[in-house]
């Protein structure tokens, strides 16, 4: 029988915690894929970005089939960090940076595209609505690219419920550093979008306060006009409700998204200074992490 031996800081200690770990992992990739086929089968495409977000669910649904794999072998006691499993585990680790940072390219392709749409851009909405194909394909081949250049280049190794990189400065600098500068841009630009809307409300009961005196005809010529801007609100209150809506939304996304990864980056950056194991139980938050992106953008 293999003997457990932990080849990375972010690998649980000895058998026992690789084991329990594996459980939770494997709960947790059940659940997500249950959330993410849920996505899948019975979301509605009404809109270009709900599209999007069904390639994220489909993403995040192979990602966890990775993970129940990887743990699945470890609970029956085919551990991938044995070297008669050196093939599995780096297949493994190739899927995991495949499906971690897609999620990431995932995330900010809907970003841009939620802004563009809402921000009236009308070019530039229509050309990114008309290439649908391409932006779904552009999470998988830069995905792809640099999955693959990660096993050339660093390789990948059991870090406990799954392979990948061993070392945590380079999963700092190939996942983390670029995710931030994902999480920042998506911020900057859903905070813009947000003062771009309220702006927009603002003009719109400006507009419908200013024409509420004005002449029947030329009432009824600005009303049609509101209503094409603003097509999608049957009266000034409900679109105020929905503007708000909009808006809090917008905020709140990257905000979340940001908390979420917020552990795991304190994780990598204190294990690559400190070159110690964080405790056990944060280790493994760190890793449930990886599989809750999808639930929080739906």
């Amino acid at each position: 029988m293999h003997v457990y031996r932990r080849e990375a800081l972010a690998a649980p200690a000895d058998r026992s915690e690789m084991v329990l770990q594996s459980i939770v992992i494997l709960v947790v990739s059940i659940l997500s894929i249950l959330g993410a086929g849920w996505i899948i089968v019975f979301k509605s495409l009404r809109s270009f970005r709900h599209q999007l977000i069904l390639g994220l669910a489909a993403s995040d649904f192979l990602m966890a089939l990775n993970f129940l794999s990887s743990t699945a072998m470890n609970i029956n006691g085919n551990e991938i960090g044995a070297p008669e499993h050196q093939t599995f585990c780096s297949f493994n680790g190739f899927m995991t940076q495949v499906f971690v940072i897609q999620t990431d390219y995932w995330v900010l392709t809907i970003a841009l595209c939620t802004y563009v749409i809402l921000a009236g851009y009308k070019s530039l909405s229509s050309w990114v609505q008309d290439q649908r194909i391409f932006l779904s394909c552009l999470p998988w081949a830069l995905s792809l690219l640099w999955a693959g250049l990660g096993l050339k280049l660093a390789g990948y190794g059991d870090i406990g419920a799954w392979c990948w990189f061993t070392s945590d400065e380079v999963r700092l600098l190939a996942n983390f550093v670029p995710r931030w500068v994902i999480i920042i841009t998506i911020l900057s630009m859903y905070a813009r979008l947000y003062f771009i809307l309220r702006k927009s409300h603002k003009s719109f009961i400006s507009l419908g306060n200013s024409n509420s005196t004005s002449e029947p005809s030329r009432e009824r010529t600005v009303t049609r006009s509101n209503h094409d801007i603003w097509r999608y609100h049957e009266s000034d209150a409900a679109g105020r409700r929905r503007l708000q809506r909009i808006a809090r939304l917008m905020i709140m996304y990257p905000v979340v998204y940001m908390l979420v990864w917020t552990l795991p980056t304190a994780i990598r950056v204190y294990q690559t200074i400190k070159h110690t194991p964080a405790p056990f139980a944060l280790q493994t938050v760190d890793k449930v992490s990886n599989l809750t992106t999808t639930l929080s953008q739906h």
